[in-house]
């Protein structure tokens, strides 16, 4: 699981996760970055605009020309610089990729 301890959704997962008893590992990605080869392929899995979180303060605080335009490329760069932006959390299991905290999703990759 990748994310960011403080955060309320990836609390809901770790919770998930404990009750189910379905071990993990946790990557934090405020201390410990996201690099551009494991962005790039959750990209190729999930679509980069799933993984961009515009909801939250870190795309408020972006410049008008940082959120206009943006392309795949463009958005890889961003969330290596600013790991906030990035949802949480991202769960990978083998070849799947889940982001956020959808509890169908957990139930039938993780079970």
């Amino acid at each position: 699981m990748y994310g960011i301890p403080n955060c309320d959704t990836v609390k809901k997962a770790k919770l998930w996760l404990a009750e189910n008893e379905v071990e993990y590992a946790f990557h934090d990605y405020k201390k410990l970055g996201a690099d551009k080869d494991t962005l790039k392929a959750w990209c190729k899995k999930v679509g980069w605009e799933s993984l961009v979180n515009r909801r939250g303060t870190s795309w408020r605080k972006l410049s008008e020309s940082e959120r206009s335009d943006l392309t795949e490329t463009r958005a890889i760069q961003l969330m290596i610089a600013n790991p906030s932006l990035i949802k949480r959390p991202v769960i990978t299991v083998d070849d799947t990729v889940i982001v956020g905290f959808d509890q169908e999703a957990f139930a039938s990759n993780l079970t």
